[in-house]
């Protein structure tokens, strides 16, 4: 049996003191939830970045707290072995910390056992509030999609000293302050380790090396199904896109020839019905062809 992970199996990871990687899987519907069960993940996160795998947006921004908790629910009615990570979408925390915790507790509702929370110090406040609620929190800093428009875009963090002493200093104000584990997004490779090694909770990185506790990727990249671009830290492990671009056109092409749908493929009528019908026109019942009787067969699966 898949063992179930928990927010304290998952804070007790730490590679430097003999944990296993922990592998983090960024999904938003039933059908992805059951295949990362399968393949035994850890974390399941379920991302605003739906907004742009799934909703076909340029950025993160257009995804409401209600369509979170949505695709939230979605992984949960699967119950996953995975801890669900409800992802804190953008104008779901920049409010007041009355609405802050509310927004919090609706994914929780939704299903998930914990959220994630985009930024460094500045959100101290608001992530003790939700602590506060006894909803546990997974932090985020370097690359913040949220904050792309102050950043100029998706761009690398942690490129000059002072940078990375700020993101060093804001992971450990978030440990601190009580927060369970730590995302890092988009910084070279030995800023993720700094980082890292700075803090006792586990760190997660996606494009921030080989160093950190574990690792995350979106579900569409990890199987091929999302071909349109190719980060650098993404690494592609299928085919998918290709593979249902065949299978859509095989199928185009069976429907255009006619091989589609097959007998097997029909509910097929019953004899008494035909008769009835007078589907077989003068031809008596004992007349009937040989194929006709196999079409009308009481032990074809239209009898289902």
């Amino acid at each position: 049996m898949t063992e179930l992970r928990t927010v304290p199996s998952i804070r007790a990871t730490k590679r430097r003191h003999g944990g296993q990687s922990l592998v983090m899987v960024t999904a938003y519907d039933a059908p992805s939830a059951r295949v990362a069960t399968d393949a035994d993940v850890d974390l399941i996160l379920v991302g605003d970045s739906v907004a742009m795998v799934v909703a076909g947006y340029d950025d993160t921004l257009h995804v409401t707290i209600e369509e979170m908790a949505y695709h939230t629910a979605a992984v949960a009615r699967t119950k996953p072995s995975a801890v669900v990570v409800g992802d804190m979408p953008w104008m779901s925390f920049h409010v007041s910390v009355e609405d802050t915790v509310t927004n919090a507790a609706s994914l929780i509702r939704a299903g998930a056992k914990c959220v994630k929370m985009e930024g460094g110090a500045k959100r101290i406040p608001m992530i003790e509030a939700i602590l506060n609620a006894e909803i546990p929190v997974m932090a985020h800093i370097g690359l913040t999609p949220q904050s792309s428009n102050v950043m100029g875009g998706f761009k690398i963090q942690g490129r000059q000293a002072e940078a990375v002493h700020d993101l060093i200093d804001e992971a450990k104000q978030l440990e601190a302050c009580g927060c369970f584990a730590l995302v890092i997004e988009g910084v070279p490779n030995a800023v993720g380790k700094m980082i890292t090694d700075a803090v006792d909770i586990p760190t997660i990185g996606i494009g921030a090396g080989a160093d950190t506790d574990g690792q995350v990727l979106v579900y569409h990249d990890i199987i091929g199904l999302e071909n349109r671009f190719k980060p650098r830290f993404v690494r592609r492990y299928g085919t998918a896109y290709e593979d249902q671009v065949a299978a859509l056109s095989s199928y185009a092409q069976d429907v255009r020839t006619g091989a589609f749908p097959a007998e097997n493929e029909m509910y097929l009528i019953k004899d008494d019905l035909a008769d009835a019908l007078g589907l077989y026109g003068s031809t008596a019942p004992g007349e009937r062809s040989e194929n006709d009787s196999a079409s009308v067969s009481p032990n074809n699966e239209r009898n289902r």
